[in-house]
């Protein structure tokens, strides 16, 4: 079966090193080597490259840049299985830096890449640079932007980007106390590296509080959850917006998005990634903004003293307000490299050896059309633990131009095993996302091994929850599937505040019954009446049918939306002020003639019922909406049978 794989590998090279032939007049060789220089194609060796890392995202970076048309020679330290058709691996330790300086100047590397971020936050890059050795990759001062959660927030508020307020603390007892006094949704972040799971977005006061316990106290992750961050819980759809830069010029990559959580729907817990799609679209204008956000941190970090040169990761929340920072990385993203990469149609190792050379602002970035779906393979007690020595089948059996990235595995007696939780990342690319996305799950379903687990609905759902950095993904919120195909949000939901959060968790429930995509975001008809205003007019054009607005107090929430719009407006009042709703109850129910709003009960009722009559609205359309429906007033009903039933022999007995 390792044979079968082998030569389905060394047959897809072949296949992409002919489609690239006709690219290498055209592509300039990089002016760090010189046109006709010994590294050269045309010249007396190859150009030798060593990549540090083990995962898919170095398998994908490997597998791109033996596409080259300079033709490089590679290494991999220590690689996995799936690296050994790209190039010769190293048994070597990620942060054993001066052995991995020895052996680059062993095999002659002209250049190293650097993968993983607590590599890079070791500061394996200041030993290459320190042997005279070119490396990509950040020096352990300017990987403090992803190594530390406070340096970073430090980084975005003296450069003025835009993110979540924050306070850091080192005392748990301090902590407490801001959660306790908050009286909003919150985000609790450890400080350090977590593996991707150091992040914690909280529904409540009480899971905040639990959470700053396990981080600081019983030290979950150690050092690294010893100091923490605590900040406002933003609402949006998340973005992965990489950039290559030198350390002055900043080149964007395609945009990404990544799903963070184990299950379906956005349930489960938090992992290291469980697959990703690109491109993103985005208008010019957020484009503009999310370039303008990379170019602030490379020119804070230059400010201070550490420029930033490599792979510069942002992981953005798009809200009413424009893009959010939650977060920075400080390497390729894994697995938005797996999906990135395959797309690129300029010279990778170009863009590469530009972050050494300092020629960035040379770069010109081309990008092949249509989109690419990768759909992560992991093990059955991931994220928990990882499952070593499972067997794994059905890689010959892959169509050719699906790509398989490796991550954990190995071979153990000639056999392809599994060597770690996430196991491999299947890619596919196709003229949409849709359509790579179906061909990606038909391959994911050919590969077979116990307990194998993926998410079926990568690039399906786009339902954009409260969340923050380095937390789910716009599809990774507790929602509803897409119907018919569409991803777009049917049910809008406005609330007047963040503090409102919670009793909506009351309309996200039966939504989700239903299977009905929605999404969120906050407005005030008083505080931001211009936002509340676009909000309107862009409704229809986002998909929504029906728009729920929650407010309390003078809760003139709902009319204002509705002046703005055809679409059926649903007025939840709620309880913010002494009066108990009757102040919101009273301001949403008396709208003028012309402004129709069809107001609900106080509170949670009041939410369940605004979102169960959205529900009936759009069965009116769809036919197995309203089956359900009749479904589920037949289920009420028998429940009440039943509970009658139970009384019945009681009320007989009685005098």
């Amino acid at each position: 079966m390792v044979r079968e794989f082998r030569t389905l590998t060394f047959s897809f090279l072949r296949d992409y090193f002919h489609s690239q032939h006709n690219l290498i007049e055209n592509l300039p060789i990089c002016p760090l080597f010189g046109p006709k220089g010994e590294h050269s194609v045309w010249g007396r060796r190859a150009i030798r490259i060593l990549i540090v890392g083990s995962g898919g995202r170095e398998h994908a970076l490997g597998w791109a840049v033996a596409g080259s048309p300079q033709r490089p020679r590679l290494w991999f330290a220590p690689g996995n299985a799936g690296t050994p058709p790209l190039g010769s691996s190293i048994p070597l330790d990620l942060s054993d830096g001066p052995a991995l300086v020895d052996a680059a100047k062993a095999i002659g590397a002209d250049l190293t890449v650097v993968g993983p971020e607590a590599s890079l936050a070791a500061g394996i890059v200041d030993q290459f640079r320190a042997a005279g050795l070119a490396v990509v990759g950040p020096t352990r001062a300017a990987a403090r932007i992803e190594s530390s959660k406070i340096f970073a927030k430090q980084v975005m508020t003296a450069a003025g980007i835009p993110t979540a307020d924050w306070q850091a603390f080192d005392d748990a007892a301090a902590a407490l106390a801001y959660v306790r006094a908050a009286g909003r949704p919150l985000v609790v972040k450890a400080d350090g590296l977590a593996g991707g799971k150091g992040v914690a977005v909280c529904r409540d006061r009480d899971e905040a509080e639990a959470v700053v316990l396990r981080f600081m106290v019983e030290e979950q992750f150690g050092a690294a959850g010893r100091r923490v961050v605590i900040e406002e819980r933003f609402v949006g759809e998340e973005l992965s917006a990489l950039a290559v830069t030198d350390g002055h010029t900043v080149r964007l990559l395609l945009p990404a998005r990544d799903h963070k959580r184990l299950l379906e729907g956005g349930r489960g817990p938090n992992t290291g990634g469980m697959g990703a799609v690109a491109p993103v679209p985005l208008d010019a204008a957020v484009e503009r903004k999310v370039t303008r956000i990379l170019e602030r941190a490379v020119a804070e970090l230059a400010r201070r003293g550490t420029p930033f040169t490599g792979i510069l990761y942002a992981g953005l929340m798009l809200t009413a307000d424009g893009p959010q920072v939650l977060e920075f990385n400080c390497r390729f993203g894994d697995p938005e490299a797996q999906v990135i990469l395959p797309l690129l149609a300029s010279d990778p190792l170009e863009m590469l050896l530009a972050t050494v050379a300092g020629n960035v602002h040379h770069l010109n970035l081309r990008w092949h059309p249509g989109a690419a779906v990768g759909i992560v393979l992991a093990g059955g007690r991931y994220p928990e633990a990882a499952e070593r020595g499972v067997p794994i089948e059905g890689l010959d059996q892959v169509d050719p131009d699906v790509l398989v990235f490796h991550s954990g595995t190995a071979i153990e007696d000639d056999r392809l095993v599994t060597a770690g939780g996430r196991v491999c990342t299947v890619v596919a690319r196709g003229d949409s996302i849709d359509g790579a996305r179906e061909r990606a799950l038909a391959a994911a379903e050919r590969i077979r091994f116990a307990g194998k687990q993926y998410r079926r609905d990568i690039g399906r759902v786009r339902t954009p929850l409260p969340v923050t950095g380095g937390a789910p993904a716009a599809d990774d919120r507790p929602s509803g599937p897409a119907r018919d195909g569409d991803a777009r949000p049917r049910v809008g939901i406005v609330v007047g505040s963040d503090s409102d959060l919670p009793v909506v968790e009351k309309a996200a429930r039966v939504l989700r019954q239903f299977g009905i995509p929605f999404e969120m975001t906050i407005a005030s008809a008083h505080r931001s009446p211009e936002r509340a205003r676009r909000i309107a007019q862009e409704s229809e054009e986002r998909g929504w049918r029906v728009i729920i607005a929650a407010a309390g107090g003078a809760a003139h929430l709902a009319g204002a939306l509705a002046a703005h719009t055809v679409l059926p407006v649903i007025g939840v009042p709620l309880d913010a002020t002494p009066l108990r709703g009757l102040d919101a109850l009273l301001a949403t129910v008396q709208m003028p003639p012309g402004v129709p709003v069809a107001t609900m009960a106080v509170g949670s009722w009041g939410m369940h019922n605004a979102a169960l009559l959205a529900v009936q609205i759009l069965a009116t359309v769809d036919d197995d909406l309203r089956r359900r429906l009749h479904e589920e007033k037949a289920r009420l009903a028998g429940v009440v049978e039943e509970k009658a039933a139970a009384l019945d022999p009681l009320a007989e007995r009685q005098p």
